[in-house]
């Protein structure tokens, strides 16, 4: 599963505004005591269609689930808006190291399955 990492600091709903205006959405709130099963609620949903992607942002306790409505350059549409340089993001593999560098403060988002 590749998944964009968001390293540069953007306003959270600045972000998923952004990527709300080309897909539909749903969303997964989680608290201390669900989030694993909300997470893998958002793995299943990602599984089930392979176009969807997710995004998870530092402080905000939700997983979001895009589905684009017509063929979407995430990464090519997030250049053009934020103006991101290379050093502002990375691709990995890793879709629990994605989660996890968010959660430790070391990102500031991961879009996961990203096409």
């Amino acid at each position: 599963m590749k998944n964009l990492i968001i390293k540069k600091w953007i306003e959270p709903y600045k972000l998923l505004e952004t990527v709300k205006n080309y897909c539909d959405f749903i969303d997964l709130t989680f608290d201390g005591m669900n989030k694993i099963v909300q997470k893998n609620k958002m793995f299943s949903a990602l599984e089930k269609d392979d176009k969807s992607f997710s995004l998870y942002m530092k402080n905000v306790n939700k997983f979001y689930i895009f589905t684009p409505n017509n063929e979407f350059d995430l990464l090519a549409k997030l250049i053009e808006i934020f103006g991101f340089e290379p050093e502002d993001y990375e691709i990995n593999e890793n879709s629990e190291d994605a989660i996890s560098l968010v959660d430790m403060g070391k990102s500031e988002a991961s879009f996961l399955n990203i096409n």
